[in-house]
């Protein structure tokens, strides 16, 4: 299993411009294959920082997603969006357990 975890940054006066761009993302990323988790938060205390949150079933699953149209597009919105300073890890973790 695969973790993508980290933050993007929109100016906080472009956040309603951006939502309509992070929808298509996630919804997009959440019906794909090997998708086991995709979501994006605001910071409460941070307008403009979001908190991003992946998690993939393998490596071919995140390849594949990475050569995707949709996220082509997404990244292709960003200098227009104004959505910068990226800060994404990846983790590799073993199959976790409910408590």
């Amino acid at each position: 299993m695969l973790l993508i975890i980290g933050t993007i940054r929109v100016p906080p006066d472009r956040l309603a411009d951006t939502r309509p761009a992070m929808e298509r993302m996630i919804s997009a990323s959440r019906a794909e294959p090997g998708c086991l988790e995709y979501s994006y938060a605001q910071d409460v205390l941070d307008p403009g920082l979001i908190h991003v949150s992946e998690i993939w079933s393998d490596r071919a699953a995140l390849d594949t997603h990475f050569k995707s149209a949709h996220i082509a597009e997404w990244r292709a919105s960003w200098s227009e969006l104004g959505i910068g300073d990226r800060k994404l890890t990846l983790y590799e973790a073993g199959e976790g357990t409910a408590s």
